[in-house]
């Protein structure tokens, strides 16, 4: 863990260093690549095969889909408390992508010309949903329900068994979200199943949801056939606070993130060192105790920081070079620093507000921008399965106004066709 501060002489080295601690995505550029290749070869038969190698199954092709049955059984196995907790989410994730929805654009100009622009939903909507380690019904509510919202008439699922075992609250989950046509499937295969398609599975259009490096690599691959959502790295989050707050309760906001897996990281930016001490003590002290620990303290040693600023402007310049995928904003005045805050995935204001609310049942997206493309990118959102179209019309009038410029430029390319096709129109 870097522990240091903004006053020390070496710190912009160390800082630059901590900023390139990503992890490096395994070689397997080559093994996805042949998978790709098998399943579009040998469609189904490959996906099984590839499946029952890899999550250690015997499955035949009757299998590959989940029955309608076993996906109302698992949503009818979960108890009362989930399931109203996995309904409130839902409920506030839909009502919050619902205020998303854009509207269509109609205007005329002054030159009699009608413009407009459209919006209409993707077709079909390949969601990748991890299993084994990393297993989070969360994920499904948010992958599908913007995806129901913005109007998309098919949404397939892939999540993988290994070993056989489903988890129930993945299958209620999208049972709740309406998806119905889920496959037992995972891995490199199933991103080749959704992009190119086989007999038991259409292809989609695009590709969504986080997975392992080789789901990462294979969705890279496919891209240009299919669309995708990003390449998902490491979580992060960034903590801004001040000494007003617990330790404790910063230090549990740390670990939520760092128990993701050992290449998350989470970064503390305060303006106290005596309180930047008492943060690191409580993490040292609650690692002791979290089921996760282990994966939680080697996130923490490997890629963990806290940093102490001579201010909060300057938190928020570092903030705004680290790009974070979540960013909480724990100091007594938000107001002022909170329009500083150029980039990052979600902001998460005040003590009450810790990023693991986001994760479920704020109601804005969790899929956010990771690895600091916060620069450019943003979370995920009713736009992402949104297609933008826009039209022209023009009457005699119109075109006799802006044709001929149209022409004067045709000609000024060299593109003779398409200056003749606007001049015919003209008279010329």
């Amino acid at each position: 863990m870097m522990f240091a501060a903004t006053s020390e002489a070496d710190f912009e080295a160390r800082f630059v260093a901590l900023l390139g601690e990503a992890a490096t995505a395994a070689p397997v550029a080559e093994v996805v690549r042949e998978i790709i290749a098998r399943v579009r070869r040998f469609g189904d038969a490959a996906v099984i095969d590839l499946t029952n190698e890899f999550d250690r199954v015997n499955f035949g092709l009757p299998d590959m889909r989940i029955a309608p049955e076993e996906i109302a059984g698992a949503a009818a196995s979960i108890d009362g408390e989930l399931r109203a907790a996995l309904g409130l989410a839902a409920a506030r994730i839909e009502a919050f992508h619902r205020l998303q929805l854009p509207r269509d654009v109609q205007t005329t100009d002054a030159a009699g010309a009608t413009l407009g622009l459209r919006w209409g939903p993707i077709d079909a909507v390949g969601i990748y949903v991890p299993g084994g380690k990393a297993s989070y019904p969360s994920s499904v509510l948010m992958n599908a329900i913007p995806a129901k919202v913005a109007g998309v008439a098919r949404i397939a699922m892939c999540v993988p068994a290994p070993d056989g075992v489903l988890n129930p609250l993945v299958l209620a989950a999208a049972s709740l979200a309406g998806v119905t046509e889920i496959y037992r499937i995972g891995g490199a295969q199933a991103i080749a199943a959704l992009a190119y398609g086989t007999p038991m599975i259409p292809k989609v259009d695009k590709i969504m949801g986080p997975g392992n490096a080789f789901v990462a690599e294979a969705k890279r691959q496919v891209f240009g056939t299919v669309g995708i959502d990003a390449i998902a790295g490491p979580s992060n989050v960034l903590i801004i606070a001040d000494a007003a707050n617990d330790p404790a309760h910063v230090a549990l906001d740390l670990l939520a993130q760092a128990e993701h897996d050992e290449d998350a990281q989470a970064i503390l930016i305060t303006d106290d060192t005596a309180f930047a001490s008492a943060v690191a003590q409580e993490v040292a002290r609650a690692l002791e105790t979290l089921p996760r620990g282990r994966i939680a303290g080697t996130s923490w040693e490997r890629h963990g920081a806290v940093l102490v600023v001579r201010d909060l402007d300057e938190a928020a310049a570092l903030a705004n070079r680290i790009a974070p995928e979540h960013l909480q904003l724990m100091v007594a005045d938000a107001a002022p620093v909170f329009p500083k805050l150029r980039h990052a995935g979600a902001i998460f204001i005040g003590a009450n507000c810790p990023e693991a609310i986001g994760d479920y049942v704020a109601g804005p997206n969790h899929v956010l921008p990771t690895e600091g493309t916060a620069r450019f990118a943003s979370g995920l959102s009713v736009f992402d399965f949104l297609k933008r179209t826009t039209w022209v019309s023009l009457g005699d009038e119109a075109l006799g106004m802006i044709g001929p410029a149209a022409v004067t430029l045709a000609e000024a390319e060299g593109l003779t066709a398409h200056a003749r096709s606007v001049g015919v129109r003209l008279g010329g």
